[in-house]
């Protein structure tokens, strides 16, 4: 009987390249050994307190084995940078790619928890699909929903040594979802608005997959309101309910193909 030989892709990788110079910025980059025209921008989680490209090294690659060139950023996280410098570090990723010789035309954006926030602020101001699981999307509603919340930081100090799949995976937990959001602005509450991307929706926002499960730590209402926001605006966009607790790349193999679809209708 025939045997069937399944060919993996060859993804040429580029490790630890400097996009931003003046705050010591790199990226990894993934490229498929075939031609591309599209690249997608991995945001590694962590709460804008924790986290590193690596982390999402294998969501990456296994996007870029479907012929998308991949590139995944750190960017600056609390104490080095509080919002909004992690949003301008991806304005600055994008003009450093637009000046490179990658020569791609088309953009998405994918990331999970603190990531997945800013794949959404990146289809707000770029008008890219993007990719959100577990996004951090609703801010100031909820904190102003829950100020009787103690926010309490809580255990991370295995952080480094789990895999992300494995992180926040134990269901609600609203002190430290307070805890983390509210250090993202390190004090500033007049921030909180303007830090919600619901508001900023518009008629040119991208397209947007959305994800989180029933009973994680990252409030439902965030996903619901970007919904309606999408609808108001005449946005596509997808919603995905995940049963159970998992948080962002937890539940990441049960979306995996719902997600290079999406990506497939979008860039293709």
């Amino acid at each position: 009987m025939p045997s069937t030989e399944v060919v993996q892709m060859k993804i040429i990788k580029q490790i630890d390249v400097t996009y931003d110079p003046n705050h010591d910025l790199k990226a990894d980059i993934y490229l498929p050994d075939e031609e591309f025209k599209s690249m997608v921008i991995d945001i590694h989680g962590g709460g804008w307190f924790r986290g590193d490209k690596q982390k999402d090294a294998d969501w990456a690659q296994r996007i870029a084995e479907h012929g998308y060139a991949v590139i995944v950023p750190n960017y600056r996280i609390t104490p080095a940078g509080y919002y909004p410098a992690p949003l301008q570090d991806m304005d600055n990723l994008i003009q450093w790619i637009k000046e490179q010789d990658f020569a791609v035309d088309k953009f998405a954006a994918v990331g999970g928890s603190a990531g997945g926030n800013m794949a959404v602020e990146l289809a707000i101001k770029y008008g890219m699909p993007a990719i959100s699981l577990s996004g951090i999307i609703d801010i100031e509603n909820w904190l102003s929903q829950h100020q009787n919340v103690v926010a309490k930081e809580g255990d991370t100090s295995h952080f480094n040594q789990q895999a992300s799949a494995q992180i926040n995976q134990n269901g609600a937990d609203d002190g430290f979802y307070k805890w983390f959001v509210v250090n993202y602005f390190n004090g500033k509450t007049d921030q909180y608005h303007e830090a919600s991307p619901v508001f900023r929706v518009s008629d040119q926002t991208g397209p947007m997959y959305l994800a989180n499960s029933l009973d994680e730590f990252v409030p439902t209402s965030g996903v619901l309101q970007m919904a309606q926001a999408l609808t108001d605006h005449n946005v596509p966009f997808t919603v995905r309910m995940i049963t159970g607790q998992q948080h962002a790349k937890g539940y990441l193999e049960e979306v995996f193909d719902d997600t290079i679809n999406f990506l497939d209708r979008y860039l293709a």
